[in-house]
């Protein structure tokens, strides 16, 4: 694989970890206010703000899953082993790794891998 590629993909990589780091320092800093106690609400304003806990704590645990994937290509990218899939051994095509910098497994085993999950 091209090292310059490598390098751009790199680039990319750092920038999306650290939107996340920022992403999740901000997430935080809103479940630290909603944490809150509730001094006076209906049920309404409960609701609510269990809905809000719940959608942060989705979102924190989906952001930390991608920063684990970012974290994971940059250790491929280091070790020499990125842009070759896990499954099957196959190098993935640039066009996957630009548009998901990140992906260990080509679409095929991604694919298959996903229709196991199931």
């Amino acid at each position: 694989m091209d090292e310059k590629f490598i390098a751009n993909i790199k680039e990319k990589l750092l920038e999306q970890r650290a939107t996340i780091l920022s992403a999740l320092e901000s997430q935080t800093s809103d479940l630290k206010s909603l944490v809150k106690p509730i001094e006076s609400g209906d049920e309404v304003d409960i609701a609510s703000d269990a809905v809000d806990r719940t959608l942060l704590d989705s979102l924190s645990a989906q952001d930390a899953n991608r920063l684990k994937m970012i974290d994971n290509a940059l250790e491929r990218i280091r070790t020499g082993k990125y842009g070759i899939c896990l499954g099957c051994g196959k190098e993935i095509p640039q066009a996957r790794l630009e548009a998901i910098p990140y992906a260990f497994m080509c679409v095929n085993c991604a694919s298959t891998a996903e229709r196991r999950n199931r």
